[in-house]
């Protein structure tokens, strides 16, 4: 994969924009996903990854060959996401109910992949424990979590991304993980 985007970004660097529109294709879904779970609102994810892209389309020139791609375009969208979180604070919250009532929250609203309701039940209800946990905690600590245990990154790619020493990632992927459980702990 890494040959592959070097080829990308070395022609999309020289102007080709089917190159460019294939890093897209590659990481479309992955750095919404990334801002879906920092953030927590599809709407502002949609216009983190948007914006992610327009970034690295606007500044692929000083984009080093030396590194991973993937380690660039996941801090952009990171440092999008803290900045969005720093900017705007929620008007609503997901717990409340919907305007229709009939006892349905926003949660209820969200769109499940699982196959059997009975595991779309389960699944949801994890889901938005975690995700309500999460949301709770420190954007210093959020933003490593997700990307160590849902985007399955290595402590050395997370290094680069949140541009820290790897004992301090260490140290907040541990400390976010004790915050957490106490967070699952009290809901």
């Amino acid at each position: 994969m890494d040959f592959v985007e070097k080829r990308l970004t070395q022609r999309a660097k020289r102007g080709d924009r089917e190159a460019f529109a294939e890093l897209i294709e590659i990481y479309k879904d992955k750095i919404f996903q990334l801002a879906y779970r920092m953030v927590g609102n599809r709407q502002d994810a949609e216009d983190i990854a948007q914006e992610t892209f327009l970034r690295v389309y606007a500044n692929l020139q000083s984009y080093d060959d030396s590194y991973k791609f993937s380690t660039w375009i996941y801090r952009i969208a990171t440092n999008l996401c803290i900045d969005r979180g720093r900017k705007k604070r929620p008007d609503f919250s997901l717990d409340e109910e919907t305007e229709s009532g009939q006892g349905m929250d926003w949660y209820s609203r969200l769109s499940s992949s699982e196959r059997t309701p009975e595991e779309k039940v389960v699944t949801q209800e994890l889901q938005e424990t975690v995700q309500d946990a999460l949301s709770h905690l420190q954007p210093k600590y959020r933003s490593i979590m997700i990307l160590r245990y849902i985007e399955d990154l290595s402590l050395q790619e997370i290094s680069d991304i949140v541009k820290l020493p790897i004992t301090t990632i260490k140290t907040r992927i541990h400390r976010g993980r004790e915050a957490l459980r106490s967070k699952l702990r009290l809901m």
